[in-house]
């Protein structure tokens, strides 16, 4: 299979190296990544500037280029300019750090990978639960694995398949659960400080709070030890709310 792999992380990091380390032996795989971090940028596209690229260097041992954009501005690039032939597949990671809960709206791991679905392609997200330097070697072989059992899962056009895995020996992973996305968000807090010239700046830093579910949702089966794999589509409508407003003209006048 002919597969694209980006992040959010940055051309260079060691999730996307070892993801391609371990597809490299029975894919044609190309890489287009942004050349610095990304992280957090969700969808973001570029608009007002230009976006340029540079090829990789034979002594990356991948094909492909980095760019100066947004990762899903790396995936329109890549498919609708840069690469020779099409693929069949766009995979963005390994990200460092869970993306589960409220977070998919956040990553721009996952609107990689949502903006492969959009244009057509099988498409996984995959990241590892932990910020810290840790072994991404189980995170790449079970995508691997999925990649191989692509063609027969029946996963449906517009949809990528969210990973996470835990941060944890092989041996000690208990199994794959497909999960709904959950409702847990970050309680966020700003730290003030102050610059040499007195100028006021903030950090951003936060913790998950609340677990929603008994195990069916990403965030407490990551914790419990398990690979989630969440289906994620692009269409944000609210069918509830769609049906629970039909009858409503809202109060206007027109």
């Amino acid at each position: 299979m002919r597969v694209l792999l980006t992040n959010d992380d940055g051309v260079y990091a060691p999730g996307l190296k070892a993801l391609h380390q371990a597809l490299a032996g029975e894919h044609e795989l190309w890489v287009v990544a942004p050349e610095t971090e990304q992280s957090a940028v969700g969808h973001a596209i570029t608009l007002a500037d230009p976006i340029r690229v540079h090829p990789l260097t034979a002594e990356s041992g991948m094909q492909g280029w980095a760019v100066n954009g947004t990762p899903a501005d790396c995936v329109k690039l890549a498919v609708r300019s840069l690469l020779p032939q099409p693929v069949q597949m766009v995979i963005s990671g390994i990200n460092q750090g869970a993306n589960v809960g409220v977070n998919l709206l956040y990553s721009g791991t996952v609107s990689a990978a949502t903006e492969g679905a959009i244009m057509g392609l099988g498409a996984i997200s995959v990241s590892l639960a932990t910020h810290h330097p840790s072994d991404f070697g189980p995170a790449a072989r079970v995508i691997a694995s999925l990649v191989k059992a692509w063609p027969g899962l029946g996963v449906p056009p517009g949809v990528s398949l969210n990973v996470n895995v835990p941060a944890l020996p092989p041996q000690e992973i208990k199994g794959i659960r497909l999960a709904r996305q959950s409702t847990a968000s970050l309680r966020e807090t700003f730290l003030e400080r102050r610059d040499p010239r007195g100028h006021t700046y903030y950090w951003q830093a936060g913790e998950v709070m609340g677990v929603d579910g008994n195990g069916d949702t990403d965030y407490p089966a990551l914790l419990e030890g398990y690979v989630t794999i969440t289906p994620v589509g692009h269409d944000l409508t609210h069918d509830g709310a769609l049906e629970a407003l039909a009858d409503s003209d809202f109060g206007l006048s027109l």
